[in-house]
C-alpha cells in the first residue's frame, strides 16, 4: 500500500501487526475476533490520524475501509443475521470511498480558490463610471509615510509571490547504466562504484547526489540482469562491483 513508515500497525491484545493482515486473518478465519477490541482498535486509529502531519487521504481511507470490514466482520459474528437483512457492506464501503474522494476534490478546489488574486488584496477597483450618482462619500486622511508604507506592502508582496527555482542537472539510471557498461571488459576484479561517477556529477558538490544515486540505480538493474556482483562489507561503507 504505502510505505513501511506511514504503516498503521495495531497493537492490541492477541494481535500486533499491520491492519490489512488483520483484516486478512478475520476473513479467512486464522484469528479469532471474539477477542479482537473493535474500541481498542477505533481508539488508535484515531490516534494515527490525529498525529499525522502530512495525512496521506488515501491511506487513510483505506485504514478507515479495512476498519469498517473489521467491524462488520464482528457485529455478523456476535448479532444474529436475518433474511430480511439488507445491509451490504460492500455497498457501504463504495459510498464511503466515493465520500472521501469528494472530500479530495473539495480541499483541492478550496486550495486553488484562495491561490487566485483576491479584490482588496491584489486587485483594486477601478474609479466611478460617470452616470452613476455616489449615495456615500467616502474621505480617507493620511500622510505621506501611510501611502509610502502601503505601496510599499503592494510591491512586496507581489515580489514575494515570484519564485523561480533553477532546473539542475539529473544522472539518470539510464546513464548509470550506460556508464557502468563502458566499463564491461575492465571490471573484472571488485571496483569502487563511487569510481565510475562521471567527473561532471563528481566534481561538483551540488551534483553529487544525483550523480551517486544514478550510478547506484544502474547498478543495481545490471544486478537483476545477471550482469553485474555488487558487495559491501558493512552497513555505510562503500559499495563495490564487477563483472558476472
Amino acid at each position: 500500500m504505502k510505505n513501511d513508515s506511514s504503516l498503521f500497525n495495531v497493537d492490541i491484545e492477541n494481535y500486533n501487526g499491520p491492519l490489512d493482515l488483520l483484516l486478512d486473518l478475520a476473513k479467512s478465519q486464522k484469528v479469532n475476533l471474539e477477542d479482537i477490541s473493535i474500541t481498542k482498535l477505533a481508539d488508535q486509529f484515531h490516534d494515527f490520524i490525529t498525529n499525522q502531519k502530512n495525512l496521506d487521504l488515501e491511506a487513510a481511507s483505506e485504514y478507515l475501509l479495512m476498519a469498517t470490514w473489521l467491524a462488520y466482520l464482528k457485529s455478523k459474528l456476535l448479532l444474529p443475521g436475518t433474511p430480511e437483512e439488507e445491509f451490504k457492506v460492500q455497498e457501504v464501503a463504495e459510498k464511503l470511498k466515493l465520500q472521501l474522494k469528494k472530500l479530495e476534490l473539495i480541499r483541492l478546489l478550496s486550495e486553488q480558490m484562495l491561490k487566485r488574486k483576491r479584490l482588496g488584496r491584489e486587485i483594486r477597483t477601478r474609479g466611478m463610471r460617470a452616470g452613476i450618482k455616489s449615495i456615500y462619500n467616502s474621505e480617507y486622511k493620511v500622510n505621506l509615510f501611510e501611502l509610502l508604507k502601503t505601496y510599499s506592502t503592494i510591491i512586496m508582496t507581489k515580489d514575494f509571490q515570484k519564485m523561480n527555482i533553477p532546473k539542475l542537472p539529473v544522472f539518470t539510471t539510464e546513464e548509470g547504466i550506460k556508464t557502468i557498461r563502458d566499463f564491461f571488459g575492465k571490471l573484472t576484479d571488485w571496483k569502487k562504484l563511487d569510481d565510475l561517477i562521471p567527473q561532471n556529477f563528481k566534481n561538483i558538490t551540488k551534483y553529487k547526489r544525483t550523480g551517486k544515486a544514478g550510478i547506484f540505480a544502474g547498478s543495481l538493474e545490471l544486478v537483476k540482469e545477471g550482469n553485474l556482483k555488487i558487495k559491501q562489507d558493512n552497513l555505510f561503507e562503500d559499495i563495490y562491483i564487477r563483472e558476472k
